[in-house]
Parts: C-alpha cells; sequence; structure tokens
C-alpha cells in the first residue's frame, strides 16, 4: 500500500512524499532530473519524515550540484542525424582501441574472459558474465584513456570474483596501485548519456 503526494519545499521545490507499507525506513533520494522523493513507512509520522527532509537540504543540493556538473557522452544538443554519426565514429574507434587494450590488461593481469562484446550501452560501461564474456560500451571512447583502463580493469576483476565482495575490490584497488575509490569519483562526473 502507497499513498503518494507532492509538496513544494521553499529550497528544494517539489518534494514526492511517499508513505508505503514497503518502506522500513525513512530514505530520500535524488534522481538525475534532479526530482527528489522522500519515502517512509506506512506507520511512520509525516512530521517525522519531513524533519528528517529539512536535517538533508544541504545533501539534496549538493546531489544536484554533483549531477548537473555531470558530463555527458553526447552533447545534448545534437541533432538526431549528427548524433547517429558520432556514435557511429565512436564505435569506429572503440572497435580499434578496446580489443587490444583488453588483451594488453588480461596479459598483464592473468585474468582471463572468453569474449569481447563492444555495444552503444548507455545503461553502464562494462559488464562481465558468469561465463566471463566481457561487454564494454562505445561510449568509453568519451573517457580520457586512464578511466577507459580502469573500467577494463574493473570486469576484468569480474572474471575472478563475480560480484563486488571486498575481495574483488581488494583485487581491483591492488591492480590500480591503491586508487579504485579515486578512480571511481572521477569516473562519476562522466556519464554515457542516458
Amino acid at each position: 500500500m502507497t499513498e503518494q503526494r507532492t509538496i513544494i519545499h521553499p529550497r528544494l521545490g517539489e518534494v514526492t512524499l511517499a508513505r508505503t507499507s514497503r518502506a522500513r525506513r525513512v530514505t530520500l533520494s535524488v534522481r538525475p532530473s534532479g526530482a527528489v522523493r522522500l519515502s517512509y513507512p506506512w506507520r511512520f509520522a509525516q512530521a517525522r519524515a519531513l524533519e528528517f527532509l529539512e536535517s538533508k537540504v544541504a545533501w539534496v543540493e549538493a546531489a544536484r550540484e554533483r549531477m548537473a556538473r555531470r558530463q555527458p557522452a553526447l552533447s545534448p544538443e545534437l541533432s538526431d542525424e549528427e548524433r547517429t554519426a558520432r556514435i557511429e565514429e565512436l564505435r569506429r574507434a572503440a572497435r580499434e582501441d578496446l580489443p587490444p587494450r583488453i588483451e594488453r590488461w588480461s596479459q598483464l593481469t592473468g585474468l582471463r574472459y572468453t569474449k569481447l562484446n563492444i555495444r552503444a550501452s548507455r545503461s553502464k560501461w562494462g559488464s562481465c558474465t558468469g561465463q566471463n564474456h566481457i561487454s564494454l560500451s562505445l561510449f568509453l571512447m568519451t573517457l580520457p584513456e586512464h578511466l577507459r583502463d580502469f573500467v577494463i580493469l574493473h570486469e576484468l576483476c569480474h572474471t575472478l570474483h563475480h560480484n563486488h565482495s571486498p575481495r574483488f575490490h581488494a583485487l581491483l584497488d591492488r591492480l590500480v596501485g591503491g586508487h579504485e575509490k579515486a578512480l571511481n569519483r572521477e569516473l562519476r562526473a562522466y556519464t554515457t548519456g542516458r
């Protein structure tokens, strides 16, 4: 059971309040569009949920600012024709750059993959299946080279650990010289353009 309504907050503008039987605690989320949603348990007082929102106003503003600074892989001003041409250009560059790059890292690390696909994925930079098939987004070509390498190493680590366990992170951190957190932060400044 969910009851939803919208309020206008003096600093944040529209905020969706969702009182739901599924919620176990108060949660606050900010969408890439900047939309704010406050969810809270059915038996929780709305006044207390709003107090929580007030305590997080600065956090919401910072999250919106971070999202606004994200650099899209493709400029939103491109026409459909320009966008298609740019994607084909990125596809050609990815087919030339990514296979030898992942092969080099595979040789250097000893982490083996069984197959590589290059896709126009906008939901993620890369993925690895249980059979160690790796997919990389052609939008990786919009990243600086060191972040391309970071994404590839991330996926290669999944050939050994098919999860985000402490062992996975320890391996990735070791392979990037102890800079996993910093590189993740840097990568979050970019977007595939969803």
